[in-house]
């Protein structure tokens, strides 16, 4: 009778869990859906204000700022105060932070080009604090999930990310369309603004509102202890972890990758565009290739691969094929035509360029389900918001500075960005074999 009974609060369980990550990977995947709107318009937002590219790198910067600010505070509030809370917060003020993003023409008009340029900061720094809620979604999954389960539950919220890249830079490139704008202005009152550009804003704080309302609703906190530190600030968090022997090398790795990816998160809309003469729908199809790519190597490679593989062999393997393809992508055009034939009507230069993306979709995609993997084994139960908050924000840090950097070289060179990412992403292979190394004198020990 007990076994019974065992069996049936465990199945119960199994449902609970289940329930529970479903609801918190759609929350995560309504967030992204809106960020991925914005995604194919940005670059050439900021150009209508008439400046240099070098704005776009910097607009990056000020988001992943923020982020790097406060995903470690969220991260911690999260173990203190809860997971559902944080998570209803930031998505609320996500919401918030693309209505104002909306309206940058407007004070551009009322204000001048500093006026709008100053809104489009704010809105994307308000974002970027909001856009810390990645560490503790990925808290909340390894809080419902087993141990020996939660590479795949993590691959999951990689795919969720791919989704968002699949249909939130399509639908940005149809809501920024002539047509669509047109229609709109036609319907929506005439104190709202309908252009390219606020149109996918308004679409994006839409979305998130619609995560706050879903998460009101259906997402339950977790059954967990919380904890409270006497120490909890931001310098003290990141002090705490680099003291861990465990945590301070991946600290390190999610810094340095961050920082060479961030070339192709800055430069790779305006490299299709100058060299490829790609405009907004066409970068949009491109980004929604790269989401799709994600989707399958997250979703389902990555699932399989965890099965099989220690997590810092995943990780070497990503960082490995990411290296390649940053190598790869400046010069896909010359490998075209060097390489591959015209395939239904698509070049032999955007044919290389498909080949080079999913290499670099499939990179990415085990580097980061490794690296998360490797934080959460090395974080205790009571603190993996924390640990997850830092890792994250030492990323955001890296894409602050990144950006930046990579649009200036950009400007002088356009495949610099590229492979300044690849090497910096050498350090990171070799880093990561070393720890693949050092766990494995540790296992035979």
């Amino acid at each position: 009778m007990s076994s019974e009974r065992d069996a049936t609060t465990g199945a119960a369980g199994d449902v609970s869990r289940r329930r529970a990550l479903a609801t918190v990977l759609g929350i995560v995947f309504i967030d992204l859906l809106g960020f991925g709107v914005i995604i194919p318009v940005l670059p050439f937002y900021v150009r209508s204000f008439g400046v240099s590219d070098v704005f776009i790198g910097l607009l990056a910067a000020s988001y992943s700022l923020t982020q790097f600010v406060f995903a470690p505070l969220l991260g911690r509030l999260s173990d203190e105060r809860g997971r559902r809370p944080v998570l209803m917060l930031s998505v609320f003020g996500s919401a918030v932070a693309w209505t104002l993003f909306g309206l940058g023409e407007e004070f551009q008009v009322l204000f001048g080009t500093v006026g709008g340029l100053g809104v489009l900061f704010a809105a994307r720094m308000l974002a970027g604090a909001m856009g810390g809620n990645i560490a503790t979604a990925q808290a909340y999954i390894t809080d419902v999930t087993p141990k020996e389960d939660r590479a795949a539950a993590l691959g999951l919220i990689g795919a969720t990310f791919g989704l968002g890249f699949v249909f939130g830079p399509a639908l940005g490139s149809v809501v920024a369309s002539d047509s669509v704008v047109t229609a709109a202005r036609n319907i929506l009152p005439s104190f709202v603004p309908a252009t390219t550009f606020s149109l996918p804003s308004f679409l994006a704080a839409g979305l998130s509102l619609l995560a706050f309302v879903a998460a009101a609703l259906f997402l339950p906190e977790p059954n967990r202890t919380r904890t409270t530190r006497a120490e909890s600030g931001l310098v003290s968090q990141f002090r705490t972890a680099l003291a861990d022997a465990d945590l301070r090398p991946l600290v390190l790795v999610f810094l340095v990758v961050s920082l060479a990816f961030s070339g192709v998160q800055v430069a790779f809309i305006p490299f299709v565009a100058d060299i490829y003469g790609y405009q907004e729908a066409q970068a949009g199809l491109l980004l929604t290739y790269i989401g799709v790519l994600g989707v399958l190597n997250q979703g389902v490679v990555v699932r399989a691969l965890s099965r099989r593989f220690a997590d810092e062999r995943l990780a070497v393997g990503g960082a490995s094929l990411l290296l390649v393809s940053l190598v790869l992508l400046p010069f896909a055009p010359i490998l075209g035509r060097a390489l591959f034939p015209a395939v239904l009507g698509a070049s032999p230069e955007l044919v290389a360029l498909l080949v080079v993306l999913a290499i670099l979709s499939s990179g990415n995609g085990l580097l980061n389900v490794g690296t998360a993997s490797m934080v959460s084994a090395a974080a205790d139960e009571d603190s993996q918001g924390s640990a997850f908050g830092v890792t994250q924000g030492a990323g955001s840090l890296g894409r602050t500075i990144g950006p930046p950097v990579m649009t200036a070289i950009y400007v002088l060179v356009y495949w610099a960005p590229f492979l300044l990412g690849a090497t910096l992403t050498a350090f990171v292979v070799a880093a990561l074999v070393v720890l693949v190394r050092r766990s494995e004198v540790f296992t035979d020990v």
